[in-house]
């Protein structure tokens, strides 16, 4: 596992040293990354559910300006740590540990992109998105990014979002979500 592109371009990662863990592959990596690019300078990103830190550090390389990385296993922790202080990025990162609500509750500004990859098959997507619309911390023009496995149904319009777009990759599939936003009458 690599950072593809950007600043910290070709930097190894730091990998698990079992299967618990499920980091993104890179050639899904850069498919979502040259989905999203356009939302990426400048951008505050949450990494849910982040394992390694795997695409929150792709994020920064690639000209996110802060990265909330959140898991709630210590290994996992212990794994993103490394990573971020690897690839030289501590001041552009923020580490917390716990469950996805408690992340969510810890973030302090509405960031332009979320991704999600927690465990498949568990509804946890859809609950993640519920907390993220109740909690209103997406920013108006922000998206969300989940990889999910194929057989999570995700409906086109829930809790606020609409799916912009949905790739499929062998067993897994990418989810773009936006905001709806009221419109003025």
């Amino acid at each position: 596992m690599r950072i593809i592109a950007g600043d910290l371009k070709g930097r190894k990662l730091i990998t698990p040293k079992d299967s618990r863990v499920r980091p993104t592959t890179d050639k899904v990596k850069e498919s979502i990354f040259n989905i999203i690019a356009p939302y990426i300078e400048d951008a505050t990103v949450v990494d849910l559910f982040s394992g390694t830190g795997n695409l929150g550090l792709e994020s920064i390389s690639r000209g996110a300006k802060y990265c909330y990385f959140g898991d709630k296993s210590r290994e996992s922790i212990s794994l993103i740590l490394q990573n971020i202080k690897y690839c030289k990025v501590e001041s552009k990162s923020c580490v917390i540990q716990g469950d996805f609500q408690r992340v969510l509750d810890k973030i302090i500004e509405k960031p332009q992109i979320i991704f999600l990859d927690p465990p498949y098959n568990m509804g946890l997507v859809e609950d993640s998105l519920e907390s993220i619309s109740e909690k209103n911390i997406l920013h108006d023009d922000g998206i969300i990014v989940a990889e999910h496995g194929i057989n999570d149904i995700i409906e086109g319009q829930a809790f606020g979002f609409h799916k912009l777009k949905e790739k499929k990759y062998g067993s897994i599939s990418i989810t773009i979500f936006t905001k709806i936003l009221e419109e003025n009458t």
